[in-house]
């Protein structure tokens, strides 16, 4: 099997659970699991200021321009070599990845229109529907593009110590907006859900242009 197909399987895989998990949300009306509620709860009762602090810190990386600078320093990097013109267009491809999979999220965001949890709960500004959630999602798919980018040109230990770090950055920002109270965990998960789609469906498609481009040029 070959990583087009496997990225594929993938990436199907992923869209089938984050399709299942909109359709049981959508069937409550937006309502809460008993999950949902349970975590929201403990999150609500254990809000030290440094904690609270720390997760508004974080949670605003998953937001705003970073994560499209972000995007853009991905393109760069994975481009190096290629002169200023490949890596210029390189950069436009991440970039534009980030933003077809952001429009098609505000698609779902609007066609499930799920509530979000009481403002009385949340400890941080947030407006609009709720799932799945959008700083998760960005973050993740983020995460992912730089993840990619240290894997073209980085050495085999600094790509894996890169994966781990932005791994843990996308983990933590969709960890925050639940325990600041803006979000239910199956926001959370639906965001994660939502980008590992997106992620393994481009190296899918990755895969199978380079297999395709190989015997073009060594026919050349």
């Amino acid at each position: 099997m070959g990583r087009a197909t496997r990225w594929g399987l993938v990436a199907a895989l992923c869209a089938v659970l984050f399709a299942v998990l909109a359709v049981l949300v959508a069937a409550r009306h937006g309502s809460p699991y008993a999950l949902d509620e349970s975590l929201h709860r403990w999150s609500v009762e254990h809000r030290p200021a440094a904690a609270v602090a720390f997760a508004r810190a974080v949670t605003t990386t998953g937001t705003g321009p970073v994560p499209y600078l972000c995007a853009i320093a991905a393109g760069l990097i994975a481009g190096w070599g290629r002169g200023v013109r490949g890596r210029l267009l390189t950069a436009a491809g991440a970039l534009g990845f980030l933003l077809l999979a952001q429009g098609t999220r505000y698609a779902v965001l609007y066609a499930v229109a799920r509530p979000r949890p009481p403002v009385a709960d949340r400890v941080t500004h947030a407006s609009g529907f709720s799932f799945p959630s959008g700083h998760t999602a960005t973050s993740a798919l983020v995460a992912g593009l730089l993840a990619w980018a240290v894997w073209r040109t980085a050495s085999p230990a600094a790509a894996r110590l890169g994966w781990v770090l932005f791994a843990c950055w996308a983990v933590t920002v969709g960890l925050t907006r639940v325990y600041l109270g803006v979000h239910w965990p199956t926001d959370v998960l639906g965001g994660w859900l939502y980008a590992l789609t997106w992620l393994a469906a481009a190296l899918a498609v990755e895969a199978r242009v380079g297999r395709a481009r190989v015997p073009r040029e060594a026919g050349a």
